[in-house]
């Protein structure tokens, strides 16, 4: 058949041209010339229905047989090629050994982790021990020991992960390490930090996220006053943001805390003048607190009518922003070396 004798003329031409070729252009234009759309033998191919029905499984497997060969060939020069390109590198190139190595980059900690440990220092000179409680937590644990029973409104506050038992959870706060400090060492008076990962199902945005680090306060002991918590604060905000910066405590509701607060700072960035930051009001919220529940004391081991405690609650992340003018907190969870490098 005509068509065979044309597939045989093709693979002997394309065999033929690949043999003068000595670089990669020249490699790539074979290719295309040799098999890609437009390629004589793809032609073959695209002309099989006008052969006859008995003659098709024929050209068909000529064809399939002419183009593999081609491949095979296009394979083997390409190694060659390659080989022959490296040659030409290192002897037209002079490596200069003597030269000094690049050094390894240094690492540093996250700018959450150096807001973290700064914190640290402050409560622990206050005299506050860090206290470690685990994120997988138990409804009661998260909830119910802080006077927040089943079907309270104040669970509506929390987008709750639940695991497959409903009574276990990605704890929502770290609130639930008190409950845990407080079984632990009643009935002596305490002072701990509790920091760690809280998670809420809730849509993130440049000031809040999924998952968040938080550090809560807890003081329990005795004739502790709302006095103690607001001094303690004070002392704290005027630590990690300068002497100079106002505070102020709002009136809030907490479960867990009788009587409740939020606490305020002068805006960092326009310095109580008002700013888009602030939305125009000159003042920051940085944590929540109170003086604890008696029913949250109660639920730990203390005796409501002989110890009294304060808490507080606030993020790392969030101090972090303000001390920074950092303003989007997905910043810090992005992982772009360019913004870390800043700090």
């Amino acid at each position: 058949m005509e068509i065979l004798d044309e597939l045989e003329q093709i693979r002997r031409d394309g065999l033929s041209a690949l043999q003068s070729v000595t670089d990669e252009p020249a490699l790539e234009a074979w290719r295309v010339a040799h098999l890609g759309r437009s390629a004589p033998v793809m032609q073959v191919f695209s002309r099989m229905g006008q052969a006859a029905k008995e003659q098709r499984p024929i050209i068909g497997q000529a064809a399939n047989q002419v183009k593999l060969a081609l491949e095979a060939a296009l394979a083997e020069t390409a190694q060659v090629v390659k080989e022959a390109a490296l040659q030409r590198s290192l002897q037209a190139e002079r490596l200069d050994v003597s030269l000094p190595g690049r050094r390894p980059v240094q690492g540093r900690l996250h700018i959450e982790t150096q807001t973290l440990r700064e914190m640290y220092r402050v409560f622990g000179e206050m005299g506050f021990q860090v206290y470690r409680s685990p994120d997988v937590e138990s409804d009661d644990n998260n909830f119910t020991a802080l006077n927040i029973p089943a079907h309270h409104p104040a669970r509506d506050m929390w987008d709750t992960f639940y695991t497959a038992n409903p009574s276990v959870l990605l704890r929502t706060h770290t609130s639930p390490g008190q409950i845990r400090a407080m079984r632990q060492f009643a009935p002596d008076p305490i002072r701990v930090a509790l920091p760690g990962m809280c998670y809420r199902y809730e849509q993130a945005g440049a000031r809040k996220d999924i998952q968040f680090m938080q550090v809560e306060l807890l003081a329990v002991g005795y004739n502790i006053t709302f006095g103690d918590l607001k001094g303690t604060l004070r002392d704290f905000a005027q630590r990690m943001f300068g002497e100079r910066l106002r505070t102020r405590l709002r009136p809030s509701y907490f479960p867990f805390t009788e009587p409740s607060a939020e606490m305020d700072v002068e805006c960092v960035i326009c310095h109580g003048k008002g700013c888009g930051v602030c939305k125009g009001s000159g003042w920051l919220e940085i944590m929540g607190c109170g003086m604890v529940h008696p029913v949250v004391l109660q639920n730990g081991g203390y005796d409501p009518s002989r110890f009294t405690g304060f808490a507080a609650g606030m993020g790392p992340g969030r101090i972090a922003m303000l001390r920074h003018a950092i303003e989007d907190i997905r910043s810090l969870y992005t992982n772009d070396i360019r913004f870390l490098e800043q700090f």
